[in-house]
């Protein structure tokens, strides 16, 4: 049974909850899996004990965070010769005033950038979790994501996650990893 091994780097936590349904998901099909936020890894960290990683990261401000850039690189190879995948997670992903094509450049710059190139990779929408928000923050998604259409309302938080899909792409990655 393939141990799968899925990082997440994750700010407010949806990237870290997409993580966990993705583990869900693997497990109901018979596999092992193993979450882990990528900014806690250790230096001696090994891939190739995996039979299988998914990489998960946010954008924010239109970037992934910028530690995934040399941890990728430097796993590079391990992570092109199992079964590996990459999932971006954006307001440009989902909701309302959501861009898709925007979606996919953030995450097709960040594979260039590393010059990897997973067998899957995806973006799905995030969240917009404004109590989890310092005030000017607050201020500024309320700006950025008015003038795109979205969700203003501070009050409360927003999800914008198709789950469905989340376990779609899952589902998809565990038929890649063989029988359990």
């Amino acid at each position: 049974m393939p141990n799968v091994l899925i990082l997440y780097a994750s700010t407010e936590g949806q990237t870290a909850r997409i993580a966990d349904r993705i583990a869900q998901t693997l497990r109901h099909l018979g596999h092992q899996a193993e979450i882990r936020a990528a900014d806690d890894l250790k230096s001696g960290f090994d891939p190739a004990q995996y039979g299988g990683i998914i990489l998960g990261a946010a954008i924010h401000y239109g970037h992934h965070p910028a530690y995934l850039r040399p941890l990728v690189r430097r796993c590079r190879d391990a992570l092109e010769s199992i079964p590996s995948a990459f999932f971006s997670v954006s307001l440009s992903g989902g909701g309302p005033g959501a861009k898709p094509e925007a979606a996919r450049r953030y995450l097709d710059v960040f594979l260039r950038q590393v010059a990897w190139h997973p067998e899957q990779a995806v973006s799905f929408g995030g969240a917009l979790q404004f109590s989890k928000y310092a005030a000017w923050k607050r201020m500024l998604m309320v700006m950025i994501v008015g003038y795109a259409g979205g969700d203003t309302d501070t009050a409360r938080d927003y999800e914008y996650t198709d789950w469905a899909a989340v376990e779609a792409f899952s589902a998809s990655f565990a038929k890649r990893l063989g029988p359990s």
